[in-house]
């Protein structure tokens, strides 16, 4: 048996503390726990990149302004003040990091995952992104130029990744669950359709 994650247990802690004494209601965590899984989340940022893969009108709106272009979704508010999108293609492939802290579009992603803020993740994807790509499971061909774009308050990064090959055929909703969090980040490629 694994040992307990402790943040979780402080996590567990603080809630039970709060609740008993009557300062929150465990239903109104719940609500805003499903808020960010369901409604604010990588579902939203996989829609929008499935649309952006089979509407090219689509796709230049979004490379050109992401927050206008997700907001005709009805995605947006303060961590999503400023989305900008990067397209990656054969010979450029963009990741997204925070050196200050962890900024990150909440509209579209979500909430930051742990290793996002990890001082770790923030300092060694600057100076060594393809050994720490690699750690993460993707090994770029040494041909392939990497980008690090740093995320901000001001402005905040999302990664087009590219269509995989052998979904033409596909609509936009068949390709939003090949969309994952990691490749909005650039930490990963999108899924092929037998992967997911």
């Amino acid at each position: 048996m694994s040992e307990p994650d402790p943040i979780a247990v402080r996590v567990e802690a603080l809630e039970s503390i709060l609740t008993e004494r009557g300062l929150i209601d465990p239903k109104a965590v719940d609500t805003v726990i499903a808020h960010y899984e369901k409604d604010v989340g990588p579902l939203n940022g996989a829609k929008v990149v499935a649309r952006a893969w089979t509407d090219d009108a689509f796709r230049e709106r979004l490379l050109a302004n992401g927050t206008k272009a997700v907001a005709e979704f009805g995605f947006g508010g303060g961590e999503g003040a400023d989305i900008r999108v990067l397209a990656n293609t054969d010979d450029v492939h963009n990741v997204v990091v925070c050196t200050l802290c962890s900024c990150y579009p909440w509209p579209v992603l979500g909430l930051p995952p742990n290793w996002y803020k990890s001082e770790a993740y923030r300092s060694r994807m600057v100076a060594e992104p393809r050994t720490v790509l690699a750690e993460l499971g993707l090994a770029l061909d040494e041909s392939v130029h990497i980008r690090v774009w740093d995320s901000s308050a001001e402005a905040r990064y999302m990664v087009l990744p590219q269509r995989p090959t052998g979904t033409d055929d596909l609509s936009a909703d068949q390709l939003a669950p090949l969309v994952t969090r990691d490749s909005m980040i650039g930490v990963a490629q999108a899924l092929s359709p037998h992967e997911r």
